[in-house]
């Protein structure tokens, strides 16, 4: 039996082979490099605009000190030192919004870059574009359509840390959740109530924010004296008390400016109602409010003013209906 020769070279293959090669020469070189350029070039990309994202919400999120202290001279008039936050908090805070901001537009440079990638990588291959934006324009849209309320949310939680409308530690009231934030989200916000409650809020939901923390607070008083009184005295009385209160070491860095007396603010049916209000630190206005509520009682004893008592009228009944109403007229 004689043993089967194959031939080693096909000479047609042979003949086309150079050719295939000169054709396809693109192809298999060109192509591949301008994919490695494009993914290269996009990862370059990114890393600066990482960078650049990180830089920028550094400044944007750590003023310099002297511009801090200028703008809350403004609303002092006593120099820097106004927003009376405690430093763990305010760190804490500021790291977190941080945080937050770079991840959200690190993730949002990254998507767009990738899409932007994948077409100029289908652009290359050969592969028509617009059949697959029709497509990806018709499933965005229903997305967008079903999942309104979540791109509400995140935006909401994106546009309240920008702008620093509240954060963790701050005492607010969003409605019917009033108390302080414990942890501020792109989707929801979590508030501890007075009696321990933990509200969840979306922050699509929340229209209006009262942000009790922020630069300053006001603790004002109603007080009545009876109709009797001088009320020149009064004023008197009470702007001794309050500058008082502001000479004492406990108080001295909690009122920001000298108590002032607006003056009267309604004629009750019992006496007569003097208004008076202070700048305070945050969130210790109702501190102020009870201890101030205390020395003017003490002060308006001492100076002999009356504190009104309620005005009522007493009906004697007599023997018979003429003698009622003469009780009555009298």
């Amino acid at each position: 039996m004689s043993a089967r020769t194959i031939p080693a070279t096909d000479p047609h293959l042979a003949a086309e082979w150079p050719g295939w090669m000169r054709d396809h020469t693109a192809a298999l070189i060109g192509t591949p490099l301008r994919l490695a350029l494009i993914v290269v070039l996009l990862l370059v990309v990114r890393a600066v605009a990482k960078r650049a994202v990180t830089r920028v919400v550094q400044r944007v999120l750590e003023p310099a000190a002297g511009e801090t202290d200028r703008s809350r001279s403004r609303w002092s008039g006593r120099g820097p030192a106004v927003l009376h936050r405690d430093r763990s908090r305010a760190r804490q805070r500021r790291e977190q919004r941080a945080r937050t901001i770079g991840s959200v537009l690190s993730s949002a440079v990254t998507i767009v870059l990738f899409m932007i990638g994948v077409a100029m990588v289908l652009d290359q291959v050969g592969i028509a574009l617009g059949p697959l934006l029709a497509s990806a324009g018709v499933v965005g849209l229903a997305i967008g359509f079903g999942a309104q309320s979540l791109v509400a949310d995140y935006l909401s939680g994106l546009l309240i840390m920008i702008e620093d409308q509240y954060g963790v530690g701050d005492s607010v009231d969003l409605g019917e959740a009033v108390g302080e934030v414990e942890h501020v989200g792109l989707r929801l916000t979590h508030v501890r109530d007075l009696n321990g409650g933990l509200w969840h809020i979306r922050n699509g939901e929340i229209m209006r924010v009262r942000n009790d923390s922020q630069e300053w607070a006001r603790a004002v008083l109603d007080v009545a004296v009876a109709y009797d009184a001088n009320l020149d005295r009064v004023h008197q009385v009470l702007e001794d008390t309050g500058r008082a209160m502001r000479q004492d070491p406990a108080f001295e860095d909690i009122l920001l400016e000298d108590l002032s007396v607006w003056g009267v603010q309604s004629l009750d049916a019992d006496g007569v109602v003097v208004r008076v209000a202070v700048r305070t630190v945050p969130l210790q206005q109702w501190a102020v409010t009870r201890e101030l509520r205390r020395r003017v009682k003490e002060a308006l004893d001492e100076a002999g003013i009356d504190i009104p008592f309620p005005q009522r009228t007493v009906w004697v009944r007599g023997g018979d209906g003429e003698n009622d109403s003469a009780a009555a007229l009298r």
